[in-house]
């Protein structure tokens, strides 16, 4: 069954395992009535199946090696020196809505639209929405964003989007349909965690945010273009740009795997967006994800071009799965024919935001450029004459995934704490008036823990303690590049 066709999920009949978990630990809630009290009313609307257990850590330092969090999928989302808060003692459901696809096989229920929701005994009346970055699932971003809002006392819900891993693309019946089903999941699960939340609270949120990286970051666009209704504002780190005339993932990409056949020089990357100065990363880029995220982006919205690559699966090796479609470098999304764009244009964004929205995009994005991805999202929003809800921070040294910073210290900085220090902003620009810093480069500084450290108003020298974790195409095809720092 799938999302698109409105299944009535309200109908489902839930299945409740409740798993007691360790001792309880002494917590005084504010809203919550004591360590996991009304935990036997919690009940997620929709779900096919849900497990809930009673937890003295809800954060990754307690979780980490039991089944109510994954590691191994949140690998290279953050910089080895990160810290993260823990001791959030409260509920964790886990469970899944009604779906036909199989991706997805956290718990071994070999099951999609999986989800987890978490309720910390001492909540501040707030909730955070998340879906997966990438092709990952769940628990991805426990540490990158689940950890931090769970100490400042916010109710936590991720989905792993209602598919996952190399072959998503197979789900679905239309073109774009799996990558549909992403903004029906958020949409979904969002609806439902504020009303699991007033089962255990006895109220429901009373802010109600977005956050995410990547794909991530491109659900949190759509969910406040188009349900604006449900949050009161959100955070994109580095999210994904889909547009039905480019640019997208499709017109920037192509040129890579050109590149890597030996049939593109330099200067037409930079002519796509990459940036200068960011080539000392494109050897890892072409090993890890350009190739890849070519081929089973387009196999998504243009499986006609191709049939036999990557076909119906990515590979199943790692060598396979990695490995690029020679067809894929002389692809010309420009030149595909109208049902292609059709298919992009079913989830593309239009910049005409809802609520509150801060950006994040770091300079040396290898992956995404920021000139064909948020520069671009940046214009499409004060097109829209919605200026004034956003705010867009470029990351000097600031690249697609954290993880890379352990590699080149010398030359990137991670942008997880820029992160916690632009959601700070948001919550004070919602909840208290505070209007963030105008749209700038927050730059790389020459020296202190930029690991932990952010502040949205830096400039080059020593970085400032704030937002650390102890605080509870081408030009011819669409339009070129300009400096953020004009729009306001």
């Amino acid at each position: 069954m799938r999302l698109p066709r409105g299944v009535p999920f309200l109908a489902a009949v839930v299945t409740v395992v409740s798993l007691i978990g360790p001792t309880p630990a002494a917590a005084a809630a504010s809203d919550g009535g004591g360590h996991c009290a009304r935990q036997e009313r919690v009940r997620v609307p929709g779900a096919a199946l849900q497990r809930s257990a009673c937890l003295d850590d809800l954060t990754t330092t307690g979780l980490a090696g039991t089944p109510y969090t994954d590691m191994a999928d949140q690998a290279g989302l953050t910089a080895g020196g990160t810290r993260t808060p823990s001791g959030v003692p409260g509920i964790q459901v886990d469970g899944y809505f009604p779906d036909s696809s199989r991706f997805n096989n956290t718990h071994g229920w070999r099951h999609d639209a999986q989800f987890v929701i978490r309720l910390p005994d001492d909540w501040n009346g707030g909730l955070v929405v998340t879906g997966a970055p990438g092709t990952r699932k769940q628990y991805a971003t426990d540490k990158a964003i689940s950890d931090r809002a769970l100490a400042q006392g916010y109710a936590y819900a991720a989905t792993d989007k209602g598919n996952s891993g190399t072959d998503f693309y197979r789900d679905g019946v239309r073109p774009g349909d799996a990558v549909a089903e992403w903004n029906a999941r958020t949409t979904q699960l969002t609806r439902a965690a504020r009303r699991v939340a007033a089962q255990r609270y006895g109220h429901a949120p009373r802010r109600t945010y977005i956050a995410g990286i990547s794909n991530g970051g491109y659900l949190t666009r759509w969910q406040l273009e188009n349900h604006p209704e449900l949050y009161d504002g959100g955070v994109d780190w580095e999210g994904a740009l889909w547009t039905a005339n480019g640019p997208n993932l499709l017109t920037s990409l192509p040129v890579t795997v050109a590149r890597m056949f030996g049939a593109a020089r330099d200067g037409e990357l930079y002519a796509a967006g990459f940036a200068r100065g960011s080539e000392f990363l494109w050897p890892y880029h072409e090993k890890a994800y350009w190739g890849l995220t070519q081929k089973i982006y387009r196999a998504e919205f243009d499986p006609a071009y191709d049939p036999a690559c990557p076909g119906p699966t990515a590979g199943s090796t790692l060598e396979e799965i990695l490995a690029p479609c020679r067809s894929d470098a002389t692809y010309n999304y420009a030149k595909r024919p109208a049902s292609v764009h059709r298919a992009v244009a079913r989830v593309a964004l239009t910049g005409r935001i809802g609520k509150p929205l801060i950006t994040l995009h770091g300079d040396l994005d290898a992956l995404l450029p920021k000139a064909a991805d948020s520069d671009v999202y940046a214009r499409m929003i004060d097109r829209r004459e919605r200026g004034e809800l956003h705010r867009y921070y470029t990351v000097g040294g600031g690249t697609h995934v954290d993880g890379l910073y352990d590699t080149y210290p010398d030359r990137l900085r991670p942008i997880l704490p820029c992160f916690r220090s632009a959601f700070d902003a948001l919550t004070a620009w919602v909840e208290q008036g505070a209007t963030p810093p105008a749209d700038h480069t927050i730059d790389r500084p020459a020296n202190g823990d930029v690991v932990n450290s952010c502040a949205l108003t830096e400039t080059a020298g020593t970085a400032e303690t704030a937002g650390t974790a102890e605080t509870a195409g081408t030009p011819e095809t669409y339009e070129t590049s300009e400096s953020s720092e004009t729009r306001r």
